[in-house]
C-alpha cells in the first residue's frame, strides 16, 4: 500500500524481489498494490497489476476473477499480513482453492498473538519479557500491578510501535491504553527492559529444515528506542563470541519451533550485566531490517524467500550475488555496516520531539567502512547533507532551533530523552568535558560504542590547533582523519584559518594536481584545498567490493563502497585502465574546451561521441534517503532510467546509500556504489569510473543540488545544462525570466534584509508567501498574513541559508492548481501530460489529490498551460524531464515554479498514460532519436486519481491541516469510470 512511517519502500525492494524469482521459475504474478510510484507495479515485473486497496474485500474479488493457485503473503509489511489473516478466516483460500506459500497462517498467528508466541518460547526453553494481554483498562491495571512498573503498553498486530509507550504510574497507563485500544482490540503490557541491549538475527529456513542465520545486527541505542528509529549496527560490536552462538542457538530453535518457511526476523533483549536474554518477537515475514540485512550482507533475502516459498531448498538454491556458492552459505562480512534513521519532526511544528517505543522517521540509509567511525561519520552525512559528520554544531543548530542556550543543562536533558539529534548531542557532551563514563550513565549507549565516537572528538581536537601548513607537514594525522570517516570539508572547517594575502583564490583550477599548498594563501580553508593537500600526499580512496564471503572464495560482484583502509581495488577501474591520453577519457576533453557551449552544442557533441564508442558508461545519482518530499516515486524514476541505459548496451553505474530501494538490488545496475551523494565522493567515484556522462535529473532535489559543483570540476552532466538548472533553481532568476517571456505570475519580489520584506508587504497586502532558495518540497516556505508572523518567521527560517537571498510573493487564495509534467529535447516539447489538483492552491503539490486527465479545466486554461510550458522549455533549452506548477483562476494562468528534473508525480503519468516518460528522457538525454508519442491528454476511457497517504496517528500532538510544507509520507491512485470512483478507491 501506500507509504507511512512504520511500511515504507523496503515492500517495494522485496516484492519486486520476489517478482523476479517468480518470473525466473515460469510462474504468472498477479500483484495488487494501490501504490503507484513503485517498481513492482511497473510494467516488465508482474504479469498482472491490480491497482485496488489491499484489503479483504478487494483482495476477495481479485481472487474470483484471477483464481490463482497460490498467494504470497509475506512480502508486503503488515498491511499484506493482517488482510491474509482476515481472509483465511473468512474461509476465502479454502473456498477458490488457493494454496498460501511459504509461512503457514497458523506460525503468522503465532508470532502476531502474545499468549501463543509465550507459550511456543516456553516450550523450546526461552523466555520472552513478562507480559499479559488485556482486553480492557481494568485488566491492564491489574497487570502492571503484578508485572511492576515501569511497564511498555502497546497494541497487538500493529506496525512500528503505532500507539506504544511507557508508562511510569497508574494514570500514565490509563491514557496509553485508552490509546492503544484505538488501534487494535488487544493491548499487550509488557515488563520495560529499558537499558537493555537489542539484537535481532535474520533467518532464513526451508521446508526441509536447513536453516541459517544470515545476518545479525546490534542497535546503538538500548532497549526503549523502537529499532525503526534506532541507529542500527551490522554485524554486532559488543557482544562475545560465546553470546554470539549462544543467540544464534536460540534463533535456529525457535524459528524451527514455529515452522517458518522463508524468512523471518528475531528480536532480543540482552542484559549487560548478566547472562541473561528475552525474546521481544518474531516476524514471520520480510521487514524493514530484512530490507538492510540483504543490502548489508549482500545475501538477496526476499528473492531466496520467494524460491523457498515454490518449494526449493537452500542446498539447491545458488547465491545470486557470489554464483560460486550455495544459498545454504552463511554470509561473514569483513566491513561494517551502519542504518541511521531519517526523521522529518522538523516539518511538524507542534510534534512531540522524543524518539521512543513508536516509530517516528521516515526513511533510512545505510553506510559501509572498514572501521566503525568511518561508518558512523559517512551515515550521518548521508542522512542529513547539511551536516558533515560526527559534530557539535548540528546539536548546537537544533538548540538555536528550539531557542535554548547551548549548556550543560539541555544536553544532558537529551542525553537522558533522546530527540533525533542525540547522536550530535553525544558530540556535543564530549565538547563541553564530558566523559565516555558520563555519558554512557545517561545513555545507557555501550561504552565501545562511546570510546569510538569519543576517538573522532580527539581527532577534531587536533585538527583544531593546526593550520593548513601545519597539516601538510602531518601525513600521518591526515591519513587518520580520513580513515575515520572525515570528509574534506570537514577537515577544512576545522583547520584554524591563517591571516590571508592580498588575494585569496577560493576556487582551485579544476583538476590540475601539480598545484599544491601555494595555492592557499591563507583564509578559510576551502575544501578543494584540502582536497588537493590529500591527492599530493597520495591518500586516496580504494574500492572494495561486498562479496559475502568476506574474500574467503573468489567472487566476482558489482557491490562496492570505498574505504581509506586498504591497500588496492578489488575490481578493475577505468582510471586504472587508460591514462588521459585515451579516447574515453572526457575528463580531459572537457578541460580543454572548459566551457561547453549551451545545450544543443552538448547533445550534439553527445550524439556523435555514441557514433564512436559503442556500450558507453554512465552514471546515475540516486535519491538518498526517503524522506517527506522525495521518497519511492525517485527511486521508480532512477530504475526506470538505468533499465533504459542498460537496453541500449551501455553501463549503467549507480550512486545511492537508501538501503530501502530497488535501484540499490544487486541486478539492476552494472556497478553499484553503496556511497553518499556528496560533491567530495560523487568526484571520487567519477575519477576513477571516468564515466561519459552523469544522470542528475532522476533521483529528486539531491542530485540536483550536486550539478553546479560536479559541472565546475569538468564532470559531464546529461540533458539539460546546469546553468539552466541554476535558473530555475534560484527564484530571483526565475522570476526574472518569467518576466522577459512575459510570463504571468504573483507579484514578488527580492529581500536580503527584514525591512525590505515588510516594504514588500505594504504595497502588495496580506497573505504573502514567504521562500528561500534551492529547497526540498516546500521545506521553510510559509504564508504569513500579519507583520507579526512575517517578523517571527524570519527568525527562525533565516538560518536556512545566508548565502541565497528569500523571495517573498503575493499569495493568491481560491486559486485552482494544475501540474504540467513534460519532457524536452534542444527547448523543443516532446511529449506532456497536465494534471489538476483537487485541492485549491496553497496546500502543497506533494499534499494535494490529482486528477488525470484534468476534469474541470476550461480549454483555454489547457491550451495557456501548454503554451506557457513550450516557451519555457526553449528558453531554458530544456532536454529532458521538467515539471511546471501553475495556478489558474478564472482563466487567469500564473506560474509557481518550475523544476528541471522528474517529478512526484512522473510514475503517476507514465502509468497512467502506459508511455513511460523516464526511459523517453533518458534516450533524450543521450542524444538519440526520440519521436513523441501520441496521448490524448483529455479524452480517455477512465480517470485515475493519486491521493496521499500521512501519517498524523504516528507523531503524537500533530497538527493535521495542510499547508505549503510538504507533509504526507507516500501516496496511492486508483482508477475508475469517473473521477469519484478513482477518488473513493483511493
Amino acid at each position: 500500500g501506500g507509504l507511512t512511517i512504520g511500511q515504507a519502500g523496503e515492500f517495494d525492494y522485496s516484492g519486486s524481489q520476489a517478482i523476479k524469482a517468480l518470473r525466473e521459475s515460469g510462474v504468472y504474478s498477479i500483484v495488487i498494490n494501490p501504490n503507484i510510484a513503485t517498481v513492482q507495479t511497473s510494467s516488465g515485473y508482474a504479469d498482472r497489476v491490480y491497482f485496488l486497496p489491499v484489503t479483504p474485500e478487494f483482495v476477495t474479488e481479485v481472487i474470483k476473477r484471477e483464481r490463482p493457485d497460490g498467494i504470497l503473503c509475506t512480502f508486503g509489511g503488515q498491511t499484506a499480513l493482517n488482510c491474509s489473516v482476515k481472509l483465511n478466516e473468512q474461509g476465502v483460500f479454502q473456498k477458490y482453492n488457493v494454496r498460501v506459500l511459504g509461512t503457514p497462517i497458523q506460525a503468522i498467528i503465532t508470532t502476531e498473538d502474545r499468549e501463543l508466541f509465550a507459550k511456543a518460547v516456553d516450550h523450546c526453553g526461552y523466555k520472552v519479557a513478562e507480559s499479559s494481554c488485556c482486553c480492557s483498562v481494568e485488566e491492564a491495571v491489574e497487570a502492571a500491578r503484578q508485572i511492576g512498573y515501569p511497564v511498555l503498553v502497546r497494541a497487538a498486530f500493529a506496525l512500528g510501535g503505532l500507539g506504544s509507550g511507557f508508562a511510569s504510574d497508574e494514570q500514565e497507563l490509563k491514557a496509553l491504553v485508552n490509546q492503544a485500544f484505538v488501534n487494535s482490540p488487544q493491548v499487550i503490557v509488557d515488563k520495560s527492559l529499558k537499558g537493555w541491549k537489542e539484537l535481532e538475527y535474520e533467518v532464513v529456513r526451508d521446508a526441509s529444515d536447513n536453516c541459517i542465520t544470515v545476518c545479525n545486527m546490534e542497535n546503538f541505542d538500548p532497549m526503549g528506542i523502537h529499532t525503526g528509529d534506532s541507529i542500527v549496527i551490522a554485524p554486532s560490536q559488543t557482544l562475545t563470541n560465546e553470546e554470539y552462538f549462544r543467540l544464534r542457538e536460540c534463533a535456529l530453535k525457535v524459528v524451527r519451533h514455529l515452522g517458518v518457511v522463508g524468512e523471518c526476523n528475531i528480536q532480543y533483549s540482552v542484559d549487560p550485566h548478566s547472562q541473561e536474554f528475552r525474546i521481544i518477537e518474531v516476524n514471520a515475514r520480510l521487514s524493514r531490517s530484512s530490507a538492510l540485512a540483504s543490502k548489508a550482507t549482500g545475501y538477496p533475502l526476499a528473492y531466496v524467500a520467494a524460491k523457498i516459498a515454490l518449494g526449493s531448498d537452500l542446498v539447491s538454491l545458488r547465491n545470486s550475488v557470489t554464483r560460486v556458492t550455495t544459498a545454504c552459505f552463511e554470509p561473514s562480512l569483513d566491513y561494517v555496516v551502519a542504518k541511521v534513521p531519517r526523521w522529518d519532526l522538523r516539518k511538524f511544528s507542534t510534534v512531540d520531539q522524543t524518539v521512543g517505543s513508536c516509530m517516528k522517521s521516515v526513511g533510512e540509509v545505510m553506510a559501509i567502512g572498514r572501521t566503525f567511525e568511518e561508518t558512523i561519520q559517512k551515515a550521518l552525512r548521508m542522512v542529513d547533507e547539511s551536516c558533515s559528520g560526527f559534530e557539535a554544531e548540528r546539536f548546537d543548530q537544533e538548540l538555536m532551533h528550539r531557542g535554548v542556550a547551548s549548556t550543560e543543562e539541555p544536553v544532558k536533558a537529551e542525553l537522558q530523552k533522546p530527540s533525533p539529534t542525540r547522536i550530535w548531542s553525544i558530540a556535543k557532551a564530549f565538547e563541553l568535558g564530558m566523559s565516555v563514563e558520563d555519558v554512557h550513565e545517561l545513555t545507557k549507549i555501550d561504552r565501545w560504542f562511546l570510546s569510538k565516537l569519543h576517538h573522532i572528538h580527539c581527532l577534531k581536537q587536533s585538527l583544531k590547533s593546526m593550520d593548513y601548513q601545519e597539516l601538510s607537514k602531518n601525513k600521518a594525522l591526515l591519513r587518520e582523519t580520513k580513515r575515520c570517516g572525515f570528509a574534506d570539508r570537514q577537515i577544512a572547517k576545522e583547520l584554524r584559518a591563517r591571516d590571508a594575502g592580498p588575494s585569496t583564490p577560493t576556487k582551485l583550477p579544476a583538476g590540475d594536481d601539480s598545484l599544491g599548498a601555494e595555492t592557499y594563501a591563507g583564509g578559510r580553508v576551502q575544501e578543494a584545498h584540502v582536497r588537493c593537500l590529500r591527492k599530493k600526499l597520495g591518500i586516496c580512496p580504494v574500492v572494495k567490493q561486498i562479496d559475502t564471503l568476506a574474500a574467503e572464495f573468489p567472487a566476482e560482484t558489482n557491490y562496492l563502497y570505498l574505504t581509506y583502509s586498504g591497500t588496492e581495488h578489488d575490481v578493475q577501474l577505468a582510471s586504472e585502465l587508460g591514462g588521459s591520453s585515451s579516447e574515453d577519457d572526457l575528463m580531459s576533453h572537457v578541460r580543454e574546451q572548459h566551457t561547453v557551449a549551451l545545450g544543443r552544442s552538448s547533445a550534439q557533441s553527445s550524439a556523435r561521441k555514441d557514433s564512436q564508442i559503442q556500450g558507453s558508461r554512465f552514471m546515475v545519482l540516486g535519491c538518498g534517503p526517503y524522506r517527506i518530499g522525495s521518497s519511492v516515486e525517485f527511486d521508480w524514476c532512477s530504475v526506470s532510467c538505468i533499465k533504459t541505459l542498460r537496453s541500449l548496451g551501455h553501463e549503467a553505474i549507480v550512486i545511492n546509500c537508501n538501503p530501502e530501494t530497488v535501484s540499490t538490488d544487486f541486478d539492476e545496475s552494472d556497478r553499484l556504489y553503496f556511497e553518499e551523494l556528496s560533491h567530495e565522493t560523487v568526484l571520487d567515484i567519477a575519477e576513477l569510473e571516468q564515466p561519459e556522462g552523469v544522470v542528475v535529473s532522476v533521483g529528486g532535489q539531491t542530485p540536483n543540488n550536486l550539478a553546479m559543483g560536479l559541472h565546475q570540476n569538468g564532470v559531464k552532466i546529461l540533458g539539460t545544462s546546469v546553468e539552466a538548472i541554476d535558473t530555475c533553481e534560484n527564484r530571483f532568476k526565475f522570476s526574472q525570466l518569467c518576466d522577459a517571456l512575459r510570463i504571468d505570475q504573483p507579484e514578488w519580489s527580492e529581500f536580503t534584509t527584514v525591512e525590505e520584506a515588510f516594504h514588500f508587504c505594504k504595497r502588495a497586502g496580506f497573505p504573502a508567501l514567504v521562500r528561500p532558495s534551492y529547497v526540498l518540497s516546500g521545506a521553510a516556505m510559509r504564508v504569513v498574513n500579519s507583520n507579526e508572523e512575517l517578523d517571527r518567521f524570519l527568525k527562525t527560517a533565516a538560518v536556512v541559508s545566508r548565502d541565497y537571498p528569500v523571495v517573498i510573493s503575493k499569495y493568491i487564495s481560491g486559486a485552482k492548481e494544475v501540474e504540467l509534467d513534460a519532457i524536452g529535447r534542444d527547448g523543443e516539447l516532446v511529449n506532456y501530460a497536465i494534471a489538476e489538483h483537487v485541492e485549491n492552491a496553497g496546500v502543497h503539490s506533494g499534499d494535494a489529490s490529482l486528477l488525470l486527465p484534468a476534469q474541470k479545466l476550461f480549454v483555454e486554461t489547457h491550451r495557456r498551460v501548454k503554451t506557457m510550458g513550450q516557451k519555457l522549455c526553449r528558453a531554458l533549452k530544456i532536454s529532458g524531464p521538467f515539471n511546471i506548477q501553475f495556478m489558474c483562476k478564472e482563466n487567469e494562468v500564473m506560474v509557481i515554479e518550475c523544476n528541471l528534473r522528474a517529478s512526484r508525480s512522473m510514475p503517476f503519468i507514465s502509468k497512467t498514460y502506459n508511455v513511460n516518460f523516464i526511459a523517453m528522457a533518458t534516450r533524450i538525454m543521450l542524444g538519440l532519436p526520440q519521436p513523441s508519442v501520441t496521448i490524448q491528454p483529455i479524452d480517455m476511457d477512465c480517470v485515475a486519481s493519486k491521493v496521499p497517504v500521512f501519517s498524523f496517528s504516528r507523531l503524537k500532538n500533530s497538527d493535521p491541516r495542510l499547508g505549503v510544507e510538504m507533509q504526507s509520507t507516500g501516496e496511492v491512485a486508483c482508477f475508475g469510470q469517473n473521477q469519484y470512483e478513482a477518488f473513493l478507491k483511493a
